[in-house]
């Protein structure tokens, strides 16, 4: 999979929330984007998978531009704040249903990804009483689950401990080896140097500066 954003504007009335954004997403690479709370970023990631239009300019997924070609990425898993879950059913029950829609997965693959983020595929705890963190590694597991060939992270991290951290960064690690392009927002910079391929610093809707790693 190869993204190009090229010109990407997005204004609301008459705030310039992007400006003139022009970004590659290759395969195999993991890429950060580093900015502060309403710098930008969580509207960019929305606008990559297509829960949002430009005003001006577009983004190419392999050939096909959003909001014209196609209206979504056809291979996408997305974390965005916070992640909405049925409070009254278990995390597995949760993310069964989420499969079923598709149809691409079974049991055995959601079993594995919970474990892999630390969370009992067998807990018949509801969501409701999950902790936080309990929370946004389940909204984790929704986005990877599947194995798409985007990922698309905002703030992944926030709410966990160093151990949930770690598994995190493992877990995505094999989605890298696996050829997906992986974009993970975040405030944090050594949280973005320690996992990411190449590092965008975004300010005010515009990309400051770029660096490799």
């Amino acid at each position: 999979m190869y993204i190009e954003v090229k010109n990407l504007t997005k204004r609301i009335e008459s705030i310039t929330i992007l400006d003139s954004i022009n970004l590659q997403f290759d395969q195999g690479r993991i890429y950060g984007l580093k900015g502060k709370n309403g710098s930008g970023k969580t509207m960019l990631i929305k606008a990559i998978c297509g829960l949002i239009r430009p005003s001006q300019g577009e983004i190419i997924v392999d050939g096909m531009t959003l909001g014209r070609n196609q209206e979504f990425p056809k291979s996408v898993g997305v974390l965005i704040e916070n992640p909405g879950f049925i409070d009254h059913y278990s995390g597995y029950k949760n993310l069964k249903l989420l499969a079923d829609i598709k149809g691409e997965i079974g049991e055995d693959e959601i079993r594995t990804v919970m474990k892999e983020l630390g969370l009992d595929p067998d807990e018949k705890k509801r969501v409701k009483k999950y902790s936080l963190g309990m929370k946004q590694k389940l909204g984790i597991a929704a986005a990877v689950m599947e194995h798409p060939k985007l990922i698309l992270l905002d703030e992944p991290t926030n709410a966990l401990d160093t151990e949930s951290v770690e598994k995190f960064n493992d877990l995505i690690q094999k989605e890298k080896k696996r050829n997906a392009v992986i974009l993970i927002a975040s405030h944090d910079t050594e949280e973005l140097k320690g996992i990411a391929d190449q590092i965008f610093v975004i300010e005010n809707g515009r990309i400051k500066k770029e660096e490799q790693l």
